[in-house]
């Protein structure tokens, strides 16, 4: 995976740069794995704007992903990879045995035709889902749960990956993404591997365009609104602002936001860097 620069043939492709989209093997979805997809352009039921900068955006179709990885001992094989609308990372496509068919995250180094299996008893390679009680330490994990048999929450974007670093009783210690020491039950599951397109951060959109058609509509800044609209809002010329915070009041750039008796608290060992 990598990414090429286009020549600047018109004034958008200047700056652009995309995926080569390599590994892709396969461009239309599995028939069976895919539904519609309803946009609300940011309404409620009543037409109310309720959610500011959200509308427009390519017409897609949702590939439905195996998060839990369920169907344990029995063999996959790659079919295909994929390119995913709603997601950074890439999808392979899993034939079992019994003839379901299967959506995954798919990792890096992933291949055509290898075979992937997930449960007790199974080798810690590339794709292949265990419990966190299963897996060596010091390995690179992705598709994390946070509690048993819940599916995959943590680690599932382009180039993401945790650390199994100890193991201490019932609980798992990971070096989550953020650098955060995090402890996740050793009932949860997890695939081995990185999460695939690593060269995600790397691509450049050109044009404001492109972003409309991932459905975000312009964002306006606060400085620059009346103070009705927003507390950094008005003021004589240009204004800096004063303070940075929301359009609510609360406070930006450094204000911890976390509520300090927070019940997931207990499962920090050592919070991320700043």
């Amino acid at each position: 995976m990598a990414v090429r620069k286009l020549n600047p043939v018109t004034p958008g492709q200047r700056y652009r740069t995309i995926s080569t989209f390599d590994e892709i093997t396969k461009t239309t979805p599995e028939k069976s794995l895919v539904k519609a997809i309803r946009k609300t352009g940011g309404r409620n039921n009543s037409g109310k704007m309720t959610m500011r900068y959200l509308g427009g955006g390519h017409k897609r179709s949702y590939r439905i992903i195996d998060f839990l990885r369920e169907k344990d001992s029995i063999p996959a094989t790659v079919k295909s990879i994929e390119y995913d609308p709603n997601r950074t990372a890439r999808i392979a496509l899993l034939v079992y045995t019994d003839g379901e068919k299967r959506y995954i995250i798919a990792p890096a180094g992933l291949q055509i035709g290898q075979k992937l299996l997930s449960g007790i008893n199974v080798a810690p390679e590339i794709g292949n889902a265990l419990f966190l009680s299963d897996i060596p330490l010091g390995i690179i994990v992705h598709n994390i749960e946070q509690r048993p048999g819940q599916g995959a929450k943590i680690a599932r974007s382009a180039g993401s990956f945790a650390q199994l670093t100890s193991r201490e009783g019932k609980y798992a210690v990971l070096r989550m993404p953020s650098g955060e020491l995090r402890k996740v039950l050793v009932k949860c599951k997890a695939t081995i591997g990185t999460v695939s397109n690593a060269d995600h951060g790397l691509e450049k959109s050109g044009k404001a365009g492109r972003t409309r058609w991932l459905g975000r509509r312009p964002r306006n800044r606060g400085v620059a609104m009346n103070p009705v609209d927003h507390p950094m809002g008005g003021g004589e010329g240009r204004a800096s602002g004063g303070h940075p915070r929301s359009r609510k009041g609360l406070l930006a750039k450094g204000y911890k936001t976390r509520k300090p008796k927070k019940e997931s608290n207990k499962y920090i060992v050592e919070r991320r860097k700043k």
